[in-house]
């Protein structure tokens, strides 16, 4: 048996605000941008150089997912986005004003610190240790 995760839905209130933020700030890749309707896209969208899960953006459609739009975790961590050089990642995203709740420290597994993207969803930002 072969089974993957391949995409995870992030509730966004804007398609191309959200586009804006992971593909500028981030750095981010548009792995496809589609139109379903006039008013739904899919919209993928991945790390620079990953190879695994993509985010699908998915622009909350009604009062109960618009409410969940920043909260998708209960206000814990939710997603966790590994680097090579978590310096380098982490003074460009800073440059580029992305906001980060806890300063990067050194734990036994690795660097870490946690941003919040532009709807609030706290993000790890990691580099395991070798």
């Amino acid at each position: 048996m072969n089974q993957s995760i391949i995409h995870i839905a992030l509730l966004v209130k804007d398609y191309d605000e959200a586009i804006d933020f992971y593909v500028k700030k981030l750095n981010f890749s548009i792995v496809e941008d589609t139109w379903l309707s006039d008013t739904k896209r899919w919209v993928l969208i991945k790390p620079p150089g990953s190879s695994g899960c993509c985010l699908l953006l998915a622009k909350a459609a009604d009062e109960l997912q618009e409410s969940a739009v920043g909260n998708q975790s209960g206000g814990r961590v939710f997603l966790f986005l590994e680097t090579d050089d978590f310096y380098r990642d982490y003074n460009r995203m800073v440059t580029n004003d992305v906001l980060f709740v806890r300063e990067p420290v050194e734990e036994s597994y690795g660097t870490v610190a946690v941003f919040q993207d532009l709807y609030g969803n706290l993000w790890d930002l990691i580099e395991r240790k070798k």
